[in-house]
C-alpha cells in the first residue's frame, strides 16, 4: 500500500523481476538507438576501467545484465563477460542478442544479493548498470549486494556502479517523463513513464508504458509497475565502504549517469 514501510514489503523482490520480465520486449526501445547506445555507454566505461585498472581488466562480471546492454558493447571490446539478472525473460533476451553478434557471454538468472553464491568466482570487475541498485529498497539488503559483489571482486580489482543522482532529481509526486516515438518495423511505438513520490520523498514508483501503434491492427499498450529508494550516492559510497571497498569516487560527467567506482585491497 502506498505509504507502507518498503522494507516490509515481501513481494518488492517479485514486482522486479516482473516489471523486467514485461519490458524485455521493449526495452530497447528506451534508447533512440539501441545499437549507438550500446556502442557510447561501453566507450566510457572502458574508459573508466582502463584508467583506474592500469594492468588492465579481462574478466567482468555485469549483475544486472538486462537485455544485455553494457555486457554486449563490453563483450565487444574484449572483456571475458559473465551476465546475471533476475529477470529470466531479460536474461534470455541477452543471450539471443549476444548469439545474433556471435559473442561468447555466459548469462544466467540470479539476484545481485546472491551474485557470489551464483557465480562462485572472482572477477577484475564487477558492474551493476543503469540505476539497478536503487531496486534494493532498504540500506540492509544494498549492503547485503555490495558484499556479494565484494566477494566476487579479485584483489585489487574494481567495482562499478552508475545510478540515478537522486540529490538533484525533481521529487514532485507525479511526473511525467516522456522518452520518444520510435518507428519499428511493426509500427510506431511512443515511450514514457510515470514517477510517483511517496509522501517523504525517499521511494516512488515508475510505471513504464509503451503504446504500440502497428501499421495493421489495432492500437495495444503495455504498462510495467516497479518500486525505487531515492538513495543518495554518498549513502551508497558510505555502503561501499562498509562492504570492503576502498579508495570509492564519484565520477561525474563520463556516462549519463553518475557513476561510483571502488577497489578491493
Amino acid at each position: 500500500a502506498r505509504g507502507s514501510s518498503p522494507a516490509r514489503r515481501p513481494e518488492a523482490h517479485m514486482e522486479t523481476s516482473r516489471f523486467y520480465d514485461e519490458l524485455a520486449d521493449y526495452y530497447h526501445l528506451i534508447y533512440a538507438d539501441w545499437e549507438q547506445s550500446i556502442a557510447r555507454q561501453c566507450d566510457a566505461l572502458d574508459s573508466i576501467i582502463r584508467q583506474r585498472l592500469v594492468a588492465g581488466a579481462k574478466s567482468l562480471l555485469d549483475t544486472s545484465c538486462g537485455i544485455g546492454t553494457q555486457a554486449i558493447g563490453l563483450s565487444q571490446r574484449g572483456y571475458a563477460v559473465t551476465g546475471s539478472d533476475i529477470s529470466a525473460r531479460a536474461v534470455e533476451r541477452a543471450r539471443r542478442e549476444a548469439e545474433k553478434r556471435n559473442l561468447n557471454i555466459t548469462f544466467s538468472v540470479a539476484d545481485v544479493r546472491q551474485c557470489y553464491e551464483a557465480h562462485a568466482n572472482q572477477f577484475d570487475v564487477v558492474l551493476s548498470a543503469d540505476n539497478s541498485i536503487p531496486h534494493l529498497l532498504n540500506d540492509r539488503d544494498i549492503r547485503t549486494a555490495f558484499e556479494a559483489m565484494f566477494r566476487c571482486t579479485r584483489p585489487g580489482g574494481l567495482v562499478v556502479i552508475t545510478v540515478r543522482d537522486y540529490e538533484s532529481e525533481d521529487r514532485a509526486s507525479v511526473q511525467l517523463h516522456p522518452y520518444g516515438v520510435r518507428q519499428t518495423p511493426e509500427g510506431r511505438v511512443i515511450v514514457f513513464q510515470l514517477w510517483e513520490f511517496e509522501d517523504n520523498a525517499n521511494f516512488y514508483d515508475i510505471t513504464m508504458y509503451f503504446v504500440i501503434e502497428p501499421s495493421v491492427g489495432q492500437r495495444r499498450v503495455t504498462a510495467s509497475r516497479s518500486r525505487y529508494y531515492a538513495v543518495s550516492i554518498m549513502k551508497l559510497c558510505k555502503l561501499l565502504q562498509e562492504a570492503g571497498y576502498i579508495s570509492v569516487e564519484r565520477i561525474d560527467n563520463r556516462f549519463f549517469q553518475p557513476v561510483i567506482a571502488g577497489r578491493k585491497a
